[in-house]
């Protein structure tokens, strides 16, 4: 095998490419515009600008958009939905909440298979996984010959009950394909074995419909990587923050639909690691958006249940990331009643900020920034220049004059106000939580994170804010450090007093036996599997549950439950350890390790930077106009020091250090930015 590692994030404007070389332990990077109408293009493109040789490649890590892009776009083949008599409106029905419960005209988005396309067959299991009605073969074989004479191939089945006994799916899954050999047919006992039939349904049928699309797409890929002499298996980045083959991929495709915001939440968990924090937020902040993530006692944070589009669950593990309207690119301007508002419109690529000057006449971050002299007129080593004085003209006659500002305090609101946006996601996952988050470090990266990272900073009380090396393409990192994960879970219900542990452990025995012949599948030898039981919990009558994690042999229930308890208090703040509490699913993390990068510290010598490459006039809120030294981040060596203001320039990014902030570059070339406590 070769001795180059090679990660790949496809985002909606560039495709970022981080190249780690194992023998020499260093670290290269390179962007090319992404091609949204083939993601492949751009990623043999940045294949072929990093000078990268396939053949001496040991690992290639992917983060895709394709399957997120698909749901959004909603750009589906012809596909149906087999399920029980009667249950053909689940889809319709869904849960009946409301993205806007005060709106009465919003709507929720059409089911991913209309109507017409969803067809009913006789058949019934009860919720004990009895057979109370046989599937009717002579009505499936009709109704697989009707699907096949429309032409369709992709088929989601999902009966009643099948989480309890999946026969009938299974036979109706045989009865397809004996009649279209060529379907792709998901069915739910497969993808999600899961009680609740609304959740259940739309995340096999969010499977089935990007099944062709995504597995089309990977396989292209794989075969483009190895006619080009990579002999390693493509790996996919998916939800959970763990990876796939291609061979698996085209089973679930449906858990890569966040495969993109999962990158840099994994490279936060890394830096954060690096860094000695336990406990971490990370800003990645980038034009049109901020995704939001938390590190809390070495761990990201995992949601059970996530969606693409509001009303549209996809039921699998996913690493939590709360993504909000605030980016360089986001508009501000004043709403109806007179008050300022920042995003979550983005004039984007095109038209862009004022300061593009590429057709763009509205106000954003980024001319806020460029106004007050945080961000430099020339930026990507040259490749582009901003025009301040658009810059100036944008924010006066949208901002500044109707509210009767002055040109430095309207450019200096609108970045007060994306920082309270900001501030506000944080707390909805730390607070929220039960988190404080003044125990917590702040990783600021994204092309934006670093402009705004101490300010956010301040604004909650973190007393320290890092930025790595490479912020622009720090998700890109977060492809090369992750494992081989599947997720696997069976339902489990009943009262923790009186569950059969013997019963519990054969449960177990059986995901476990299933998820090794998965990471054998993929080549994952038995010295690096790792298996991780997990319970969730919920006290008798509640509905929602807590996923807590679980040991193996004697007394392991009973520690879950102490572990229930615990972290019940924590989250929701009260427990009640006298009412009865209820086993509800049974989960099974299933690891895969692969060598990761060795990354090369530099031994840190305390030390003044070099002179500034520059000195200009920059404003900040408390101060005012300050003469402020422009530092070039490559010529800051581990060790160095420096007290705020100063601007931090580099290829991908800016980094603002206010007045009330020093700087200290430590050993893996991370800004360490050290705050002064808020009056």
């Amino acid at each position: 095998m070769g001795k180059v590692r090679v990660a790949v994030d496809v985002g909606g404007t560039f495709t970022d490419v981080c190249i780690f070389d194992d023998a020499t332990q260093e670290m290269r990077v390179t962007k090319v515009p992404s091609t949204p109408h083939d993601p492949m293009v751009a990623v043999m493109n940045g294949v072929e600008r990093g000078e990268i040789d396939l053949s001496d490649v040991s690992l290639f890590s992917h983060g895709t958009t394709v399957a997120t892009n698909a749901l959004i776009t909603r750009n589906f083949p012809a596909a149906a939905l087999v399920t029980t008599r009667g249950f053909r409106d689940i889809l319709e029905i869904r849960d009946g909440t409301k993205d806007d419960l005060w709106d009465a005209y919003k709507d929720v988005s059409p089911a991913y298979i209309r109507r017409r396309d969803r067809f009913e067959v006789t058949e019934r299991t009860d919720y004990l996984g009895n057979s109370i009605t046989a599937l009717d073969e002579e009505e499936a074989r009709k109704l697989a010959e009707l699907l096949k004479r429309r032409g369709v191939k992709t088929i989601a089945v999902c009966f009643l009950n099948s989480y309890a006994n999946p026969a009938n799916e299974i036979r109706m899954r045989e009865i397809i394909e004996d009649v279209i050999p060529d379907a792709t047919v998901s069915t739910s006992a497969e993808v999600l074995p899961e009680i609740f039939e609304y959740p259940r349904f739309n995340t096999t049928v969010s499977n089935a419909v990007l099944a062709p699309l995504v597995s089309g797409y990977v396989n292209r890929l794989a075969d483009r990587l190895r006619d080009g002499g990579y002999q390693g298996d493509l790996l996919l980045l998916h939800s959970g923050g763990g990876s796939m083959t291609p061979r698996l991929v085209e089973k679930f495709p449906v858990r890569l639909a966040a495969s993109g915001i999962a990158a840099g939440a994994i490279s936060a968990k890394h830096i954060a690691q690096q860094c000695g924090y336990e406990n971490a937020v990370s800003l990645d902040m980038g034009g049109t958006s901020t995704d939001i993530s938390m590190v809390a006692g070495g761990e990201l944070r995992v949601t059970q249940e996530w969606q693409v589009e509001y009303g549209h669950p996809i039921t699998f593990p996913s690493i939590e990331v709360l993504t909000i309207g605030a980016g360089g690119g986001s508009l501000a301007h004043i709403d109806i009643a007179g008050s300022l508002r920042n995003g979550p419109q983005s004039a984007g690529a095109d038209p862009g900020p004022a300061c593009y000057d590429t057709g763009g006449d509205q106000p954003t971050n980024t001319d806020a920034n460029v106004m007050l002299g945080r961000l430099g007129t020339s930026l990507a080593g040259g490749a582009m220049t901003l025009d301040r004085s658009r810059a100036k003209e944008a924010i006066q006659r949208v901002i500044a004059k109707p509210l009767g500002l002055g040109l430095e305090d309207a450019a200096q609101a609108i970045i007060s106000v994306a920082n309270a946006n900001m501030a506000d996601a944080v707390r909805l996952v730390s607070i929220r939580r039960g988190y404080d988050p003044r125990d917590f470090a702040l990783l600021a990266f994204g092309g934006a994170g670093a402009l705004h990272g101490a300010d956010v900073a301040r604004e909650l009380g973190i007393p320290s804010v890092v930025v790595p090396p490479s912020p622009g393409v720090t998700s890109a990192m977060g492809c090369l450090l992750v494992d081989i994960q599947h997720d696997l879970a069976q339902m489990f219900t009943g009262l923790v007093d009186g569950t059969d542990e013997e019963a519990v452990e054969e449960a177990f025995v059986s995901l476990e036996t299933e998820a090794s012949a998965r990471l054998r599948h993929e080549g994952v030898a038995e010295e690096n599997a790792i298996l991780q039981r997990k319970v969730s919990m919920r006290y008798r009558g509640q509905w929602r549950s807590l996923q807590v994690p679980m040991g193996s042999g004697p007394g392991a229930m009973e520690q879950a439950l102490r572990t229930f308890h615990e972290e019940y208090e924590r989250e929701f703040s009260f427990r009640q350890d006298e009412t009865p509490v209820e086993v509800y699913q049974l989960h099974l993390s299933a690891v895969g390790k692969i060598p990761k990068p060795s990354f090369r510290p530099t031994e840190p010598v305390a030390q003044e930077p070099d002179a500034p490459i520059e000195r200009r006039p920059v404003y900040f809120a408390d101060e005012g106009w300050l003469d402020t030294p422009v530092y070039d981040r490559e010529a800051l060596a581990a060790g160095t020091r420096l007290a705020g203001p100063a601007i931090i320039n580099q290829f991908d990014s800016t980094t603002v250090v206010p007045p009330f902030a020093r700087v200290e570059i430590d050993e893996w070339l991370n800004i360490r930015m050290y705050l002064e406590e808020k009056n």
